[in-house]
């Protein structure tokens, strides 16, 4: 027996190497003595115990691929036999760690070392987190045990309360791998030892309760699998029964002859028939419990269900259609003789036997471009209505996956055919008007492009053999009238674009407004409200004045919200015994019934109280997702004294028009002489120029020449007149340079109050979009130079301005 002395004092013992094995303290095993090195080892302590008291003693020390482990066991021989099957063996029985130091000389073959006991002792009392901690292993061990069923080994557990005996006896378990072991074995202080003793152990268990919980599921699966297969083959057996019964087969194959017969019988395409035969010999051939079954019943019934042959006959009662389009919108000159241009085309080729041409029919693909509440959704009900066609909505905002438009492959588990197929099948006709809304705002993601799916359903080229991914048959859509509505042109792919035919609707002009007001919207708000027109009705000035003051929109939906409220304002009073009915509004009762207006023009307002009444405003015009709009330009200088200098802009601005910025003062500095404007300023002071709305995001070049004018004013101590508002692009030279939505900024002129627009001499063509009643009122002065610009929009110089009196940013 080893002593106390031995966890101090060297001794020496033969070394029973273990190959792929690790024996803890405590631990009882039998070992083979055919083993050379077993038995020289045993031997070996045998010889050197004839001379020293006690059980012969060795060194069990863990051997892996040859090379020993640095810490072994103290093992005692405790008895030498027979084994269970015959062979010699001993039983040898764990007592402590040791660790191993260097070789030495022996008796007999086996290989000596030096060793030291390692001390595991712990002090007493044990703290409270050691307590706990051998409280958590016996749990998991027991949890452990009692799935193996070893109530026995249970009580055993229990009954250890030393640390360091509790942790060496996880060396029984089995699923602890060698490494595992030997980290066990060379952990020497205890409280260590044990916490990863508890840490395998629960990692086991985990890993033990996933594994029963797939077993579980597995099985379940299996069982659910064979009871349905027995079901299956009884139901079999009942079929035949019950037709032997009635003497035929009668009943076999009922559902994919009703198929076939449905096939044969339907008005289809060649190709389409060919693909369904074979569809319905696939489903005659497939079992009752075959999920090939339930995909090819839901695409036949999806192709037996779509019009192949069916089409509406186009009305060509040309003024008639032109006659529902004037009644059901009004303006949009535009759209309205597009429709009348393919229908009266329509009817030429109709009448010449030019249905079908190279395999193509007469369809159309129109693009509707223009700020939200213009019409544009609404127009395509009106052109169905027109053409005599059916009419099908498609909402594209916010689609993503490709497959939406061309359908789920077969192979998809819940596949459908895309929203195009879906579709004309939803229209009843090959030749439907399909209104594809809010075509810009279709977005991309892993899943694919929808905008590339949409450039073969859109191309007059192609889309007479547009093939669907779920249908996988040609499906002729070159007879479809496309209607894509948009709010902003430039998110359109431009590939996409090249394929429609592009309308603009850059919006109503007060006098449409009024018309769109008192023949469509206000009857609907006196059904919505629960009124006749004989009860309330609303003059034309009030009318006007709501379109004018207080909405300022390019279309009409903030217009029909404030026609509403003021509906209900009057019904609201009705109740309460405020009003008497019948009650016509009119414009001076519209701030007693919606408040003060919102959008007076800057000309009704007191001079002192205008924007542009002091020098460095100007009035410029832009384009935004809303239509068209008034902007102004603010510049300041800094005063000398602060020191700043260079250019600030503020207004959260593009990078093109920060540049336009840069060419506006580079301009004043090379040209300001000429102009006899101080320019002087320019290099001392800090030049700040700021658009209001700041959380608006801005760009483009079209304010080149308002922020030349700002300036100009600035420096020249001339206010900018308040009836006047500019737009167009400024080189280095002074030219003024075109830009674009010309349309758009005189109807925003025109709604802001504005008399007077300089637009850039180049863009004098599209002065022809706008309307006429619109023109009447604005005086437009097209020009080709910054100074004709300052001419026009700078107040004549007064006595008391001189030029040196340049006021500095506060």
């Amino acid at each position: 027996m080893a002593t106390a002395s031995d966890a101090v004092t060297p001794f020496t013992l033969p070394v029973l190497p273990l190959d792929d094995e690790v024996v803890l303290p405590g631990m009882v095993v039998p070992l083979d003595l055919n083993d050379a090195d077993v038995r020289a080892a045993v031997e070996a302590a045998q010889a050197a115990a004839r001379s020293t008291p006690g059980k012969p003693r060795v060194l069990l020390v863990p051997r892996i691929d040859g090379t020993y482990a640095t810490t072994g066991v103290l093992g005692t021989v405790e008895q030498v036999g027979r084994l269970a099957d015959g062979d010699p063996g001993a039983l040898i029985r764990g007592r402590g760690r040791v660790r191993i130091g260097a070789g030495t000389t022996g008796p007999g073959a086996a290989l000596w070392v030096e060793g030291t006991r390692v001390d595991e002792t712990l002090p007493e009392p044990l703290p409270g987190h050691v307590t706990e901690l051998v409280k958590e292993y016996k749990a998991l061990a027991t949890s452990w045990l009692r799935k193996r069923g070893a109530w026995q080994v249970v009580d055993r557990v229990q009954a250890i309360d030393e640390v360091s005996a509790l942790a060496d006896n996880s060396g029984y378990s089995p699923f602890l791998s060698i490494d595992q072991k030997i980290e066990l074995l060379e952990t020497a202080d205890p409280v260590a030892r044990l916490k990863l003793a508890t840490q395998l152990l629960r990692d086991h268990l985990a890993e033990q309760d996933v594994a029963e919980s797939i077993a579980k599921d597995v099985q379940e699966g299996v069982d659910k699998q064979q009871r349905e297969f027995l079901l299956r083959r009884q139901l079999e057996a009942v079929r035949k029964e019950l037709r032997d019964l009635n003497g035929a087969a009668a009943g076999e194959g009922e559902e994919s002859d009703d198929y076939r017969a449905r096939v044969e019988a339907a008005d289809l395409p060649e190709k389409v028939r060919e693909a369904a035969l074979k569809e319905v010999d696939k489903l005659e051939r497939s079992s009752d419990q075959s999920p090939e079954g339930s995909w090819i019943r839901t695409w036949l019934d999806t192709v037996l269900e779509l019009p192949w042959n069916e089409r509406t006959e186009d009305s060509y009662d040309i003024q008639g259609a032109r006659g529902v389009l004037d009644a059901e919108h009004a303006g949009l000159a535009d759209v309205k003789e597009r429709i009348t241009e393919y229908l009266a085309v329509r009817k030429r080729r109709s009448e010449r036997g030019l249905g079908v041409v190279g395999g193509r029919r007469g369809g159309a693909v129109l693009a509707l471009v223009g700020p939200p509440g213009v019409g544009k959704t609404s127009l395509g009900e009106s052109v169905a209505h027109a053409m005599g066609r059916k009419f099908v909505r498609v909402a594209l905002g916010g689609v993503r996956d490709e497959a939406e438009i061309r359908g789920h492959r077969r192979t998809y588990v819940g596949a459908l055919p895309g929203r195009i197929v879906r579709a004309i099948k939803e229209a009843g006709s090959m030749n439907p008007v399909v209104l594809l809304d809010e075509i810009d705002k279709v977005g991309s993601d892993f899943r694919g492009d929808p905008a590339a799916a949409l450039l073969e359903v859109l191309d007059p080229a192609q889309n007479h053999t547009f093939r669907d991914h779920y249908l996988e048959v040609e499906l002729d859509l070159s007879d479809v009238v496309f209607l894509a509505t948009a709010n902003v042109l430039e998110a359109i792919p431009e590939a996409l674009l090249d394929r429609m035919e592009l309308v603009r609707l850059d919006g109503y002009t007060e006098d449409e407004k009024v018309v769109i007001a008192r023949d469509h919207l206000l009857p609907r708000q006196l059904e919505r409200a629960g009124l006749v027109a004989d009860e309330v009705g609303v003059d034309e000035g009030a009318l006007r004045r709501l379109a004018g003051e207080y909405t300022r929109e390019a279309g009409v939906r903030t217009l029909e919200r404030a026609i509403a409220r003021l509906l209900r304002k009057v019904a609201a009073q009705h109740e309460l015994g405020e009003r008497q009915l019948p009650f016509t509004v009119g414009a001076d009762d519209l701030r007693g019934l919606l408040g003060r207006p919102h959008h007076v023009p800057e000309s009704a307002q007191d001079p002192a109280e205008r924007r542009t009444a002091v020098p460095g405003v100007a009035t410029g015009l832009a384009v935004t997702g809303a239509g068209g709009d008034v902007l102004y330009v603010e510049a300041s200088l800094a005063d000398p004294e602060t020191g700043a200098a260079g250019l600030t802009l503020t207004g959260q601005l593009g990078d093109v028009m920060k540049e336009s910025a840069q060419i506006a003062l580079s301009f004043l500095r090379s040209r300001g002489a000429e102009l006899e404007l101080p320019v002087g300023d320019l290099k001392d002071r800090g030049v700040h120029i700021h658009f209001p709305a700041g959380s608006v995001p801005k760009d483009g070049p079209s304010a080149g020449v308002t922020m030349t004018t700002a300036l100009a004013s600035l420096l020249s101590g001339r206010p900018v007149r308040t009836d006047v508002a500019m737009t167009g692009e400024v080189s280095l030279t002074g030219r003024v340079l075109p830009i674009g939505g010309v349309k758009q900024k005189l109807l925003a002129a025109h709604r802001a109050g504005i008399t007077t627009v300089v637009i850039p001499k180049r863009n004098e063509p599209d002065l022809d979009d706008v309307p006429a009643e619109v023109l009447d009122k604005l005086d437009v002065h097209p020009v080709t130079d910054v100074r004709q610009v300052l001419e026009l929009a700078l107040t004549p110089a007064t006595s008391g301005a001189a030029a040196s009196e340049v006021p500095a940013a506060a």
